[in-house]
């Protein structure tokens, strides 16, 4: 079976976590891949772009501004990594 394209805005959720506070890393983004039928023909650049999509979405609904502030950091690093992929 050919697939010509990927809808990539809503296989990952994410989230911010505080799971790695006992090792003293402090908050950080999580992601979560809802659907993984397609996971077998996913490039970096899709899931990267879904990754920013889904910080995007989490950055709408997010209250704290703490974890505004670290998902507007990892959106500039999902923004930079896209961009050297892209050279």
């Amino acid at each position: 079976m050919n697939i010509v394209s990927v809808d990539v805005s809503l296989f990952v959720a994410a989230k911010t976590c505080d799971c790695n506070q006992a090792h003293g890393r402090g908050k950080k983004v999580t992601y979560e891949f809802i659907d993984d039928y397609y996971s077998t023909c996913i490039d970096k650049r899709d899931i990267i772009t879904a990754q920013l999509q889904a910080c995007e979405k989490l950055l709408n609904y997010s209250k704290d501004e703490n974890d505004k502030s670290l998902i507007r950091t990892e959106m500039e690093e999902l923004k930079m990594i896209l961009d050297l992929i892209s050279q």
